[in-house]
């Protein structure tokens, strides 16, 4: 990030006892003019004045279904009833740098920005060529985040930009890859089908080693990354009926599958489940982990984190037609919850509205309208975060926090913008 230099002021890592080897967002802190040590005091700075004042990219967010996976993946269906109808949608503040090889072999024809486009028809052509151990990169880049939406599972990993400042610092690598392990994992215990109970800390403890060995010379690469994913699985819950009034009568149980999402959270990616029904009441939210302001608790490069002593996974009972999102801070850090709420039950009840007009088709299979109806809303958070982004004048949380720091910061934060949106629906039979 390199927002508008004052007079007087500029930007380091702060706080100064942290770290160095561990580094955190860019902050802009005011300084002397004699003194080479910066000075805790306060400032007034907008992160999206720059952005204010340069021409506008295209105002369409990308966005799609489930994330591309290689035609040679097992197509077994995950052991529970239970599946997301999902879209996702991301806008990147700038173009991801490209993978490197050996992650990255150009096709035979030329793209310039082979990270930047969401096209379907474009999306599989690309990650064909993006491949570690010889198996295509599961998910999608989004400037240095990286999402991967698949039927049972929804993640979003933010990469520390920072990084891009070290020399061999590639965040969007790191945040990519360890999504694709965390996939492979949950895959090949068929999201817990094997064992009867998903293990999500563990799947992302090894996706977390994988991406340490993929990144390690002769193919060395440094960042680091935020997680957040949703699996959904289900729970067993024992009903009891009455058969009759006659004293002494015994009741009879059985048993029904409920709807369970395991949620795990590492850092300030956040994961938030909303009940449209219940006028967007939000049954769950996590809570962001700091080291300190800005700075995250992250996977990766000399970073003290790790998912088996800093994840944390909390199993949550939902309900069919519950929404679940997996989020960048893009989102969070412009939107407060009572935003996203508003936005996802709006935007559902717009959807339903094309749905009963005729305007979009009325499948309701997985992948049919109601799919499609998520990555509309998907679009809808991410257009809305984006327009606090760009604001230099707007309230947002991150302005709230920083002013909670005492920092002055005014407007939203001007960043990746990533989210998944995933129904929970039973299937049929």
């Amino acid at each position: 990030m390199q927002p508008v230099i004052k007079p007087m002021l500029t930007t380091r890592l702060i706080p100064q006892h942290a770290t160095t080897a561990l580094p955190s967002r860019l902050i802009i802190t005011a300084t002397s003019p004699t003194s080479t040590t910066a000075v805790a005091t306060f400032l007034t700075i907008s992160p999206s004045r720059r952005a204010a004042q340069q021409p506008r990219r295209g105002r369409d967010p990308q966005a799609g279904l489930t994330t591309p996976v290689p035609d040679d993946a097992p197509r077994q269906k995950a052991a529970s009833p239970f599946y997301f109808e999902a879209g996702y949608s991301g806008w990147a503040k700038r173009p991801s740098r490209p993978f490197p090889p050996p992650f990255f072999s150009p096709p035979s024809g030329s793209f310039s920005d082979p990270l930047s486009t969401f096209d379907r028809s474009i999306d599989r052509r690309l990650t064909h060529h993006q491949s570690v151990n010889g198996q295509m990169i599961r998910g999608i880049t989004v400037g240095d985040d990286a999402l991967l939406v698949s039927s049972n599972l929804l993640a979003a990993n933010d990469g520390v930009g920072a990084w891009a400042q070290k020399e061999r610092g590639h965040a969007p690598l790191w945040s990519r890859l360890i999504l694709h392990f965390l996939a492979l994992s949950a895959e090949e215990d068929n999201y817990g089908g094997r064992t009867g109970t998903p293990d999500p800390k563990s799947y992302l403890g090894k996706a977390y080693e994988a991406t340490k060995e993929a990144l390690s010379p002769p193919t060395e690469w440094f960042g680091t990354t935020t997680s957040c994913s949703a699996l959904l699985h289900h729970t067993e819950k024992e009903i009891r009926e009455e058969q009759g009034e006659e004293e002494g009568q015994q009741a009879t149980a059985t048993a029904t599958r409920r709807p369970l999402c395991y949620v795990t959270q590492l850092g300030d990616s956040k994961v938030m489940i909303l009940r449209p029904k219940d006028e967007g009441k939000v049954v769950f939210e996590t809570e962001e982990q700091w080291h300190y302001f800005d700075c995250p608790r992250q996977l990766g490069t000399n970073s003290p984190d790790t998912p088996e002593h800093n994840a944390v996974v909390s199993p949550v009972e939902i309900e069919v037609d519950d929404v679940v999102l997996a989020m960048s801070d893009g989102v969070t850090d412009n939107l407060w919850k009572e935003d996203i709420a508003e936005i996802v039950t709006t935007s559902l009840q717009t959807w339903k509205g094309k749905v009963e007009r005729g305007e979009v088709g009325r499948e309701v299979q997985e992948g049919g309208a109601w799919a499609e109806g998520m990555r509309f809303v998907a679009q809808e958070l991410v257009l809305a975060a984006r327009r606090v982004a760009e604001d230099p004048f707007a309230a947002s949380p991150f302005m709230e926090r920083a002013v909670e720091e005492g920092l002055a910061v005014e407007g939203g934060k001007l960043d990746d913008i990533s989210v998944a949106v995933g129904l929970c629906k039973r299937r049929k039979g």
